[in-house]
């Protein structure tokens, strides 16, 4: 379990939704003002932004290795991509204000120690490590040294390198610690999803486990919860209509309100595995079989088989005991369609 501003993430509570912002601000502030309230509005228990400057992702080159060949981003340079969809520093502070002023979290991906520190004077509360980092294991130390929970993404990670990360996150923080199984596909096809990954990430490192989705429905991330998943992470944009780096595998407000409700109602329908009925079911147990009296029958005649039968309503003793109950005599007249009790069996 980890908590983030006192709000617990396990198999104990519903899901914890993020609904991330990423570039869908679309280079206007009030569009990332309306994202977090829409987010609110939406059921989701947080709002994440991505903390990077084109600089601190890569650098101004037109060189071939600098650009993009193919996906949704062909064509870009990197540094004109990352330009275009981060989220200017100056925007921070009051973004994070106006999150905390209306009751919801935020928190970032920082992408480097510079973002880090401007978090940090921010009082973030957690920290997401984006599945491209989870091999920047400097970044990790640092974020993991702030004593905040750490949310690390692991889309195209090797099982060793999702175990650097975590041991490099838990020898330098508080181990507080989320694993979000990922596809770094964009957008990815639900058929790929390879949700198994959750139980395997579970039995591997004995940690929440979430999941970050970039499909462009709600099927993988219902089915997630099925398997455990803690916490589900999904792309957000007020409008479907404006185009951003991001909005092609993003979900809107109507999306976000039923992936809150579905999750919920998902992890509702787990329950705990136990023998306990509810109590509809415990009612409903009228209406099993039961030994009734089919025959009239005088006191002290010998019940055979012709006399009783096994039949619905349940108010009678168990069908279990219809062999025993034979060659036994009644204690009283009986008329048909009484129910077959001990206390009038000898």
């Amino acid at each position: 379990m980890i908590k983030i501003n006192d709000r617990k993430i396990s198999n104990e509570m519903p899901p914890y939704i993020i609904a991330e912002l990423s570039a869908n601000h679309c280079g206007d502030i009030n569009n990332a003002f309306k994202s977090i309230k829409a987010a609110k509005e939406s059921g989701a228990d947080a709002i994440k932004l991505q903390t990077y400057k084109a600089e601190s992702m890569t650098i101004d080159c037109n060189k071939d290795d600098f650009l993009i060949k193919n996906g949704l981003w062909n064509g870009y340079k990197l540094f004109d991509l990352y330009n275009e969809a981060s989220t200017p520093y100056e925007w921070h502070k009051e973004l994070f204000k106006y999150a905390t002023d209306i009751g919801i979290t935020i928190f970032s991906s920082p992408f480097d120690e510079e973002a880090i520190d401007l978090l940090e004077s921010l009082n973030t509360p957690a920290y997401k490590i984006a599945s491209f980092e989870i091999i920047d294991l400097p970044l990790i130390k640092y974020a993991a040294s702030k004593g905040k929970p750490l949310l690390i993404s692991t889309g195209m990670a090797s099982e060793i390198e999702i175990e650097e990360a975590v041991k490099v996150a838990i020898d330098n923080g508080t181990g507080e610690i989320l694993l979000f199984h990922c596809v770094s596909c964009y957008p990815a096809p639900t058929y790929a999803s390879n949700l198994n990954m959750i139980k395997t990430l579970k039995d591997k490192f004995h940690l929440e486990i979430g999941l970050s989705d970039h499909t462009t429905n709600n099927t993988a991330s219902l089915a997630a919860v099925s398997l455990g998943a803690t916490a589900i992470e999904k792309h957000f944009i007020i409008n479907k209509s404006l185009k951003g780096p991001d909005s092609a595998f993003s979900i809107d407000p109507v999306d976000l309100s039923n992936l809150k409700k579905d999750t919920e109602q998902c992890w509702m329908a787990l329950g705990y595995g136990d023998f306990n009925r509810t109590e509809g079911e415990i009612k409903n147990k009228v209406f099993r079989r039961s030994l009734y009296f089919i025959k009239d029958m005088k006191r002290g005649e010998t019940i055979t088989e012709h006399h009783i039968k096994r039949i619905r309503p349940g108010f009678g003793i168990p069908p279990k005991f219809f062999d025993q109950i034979i060659n036994m005599k009644v204690k009283k007249d009986i008329k048909k369609g009484d129910r077959v009790n001990w206390d009038i069996i000898e």
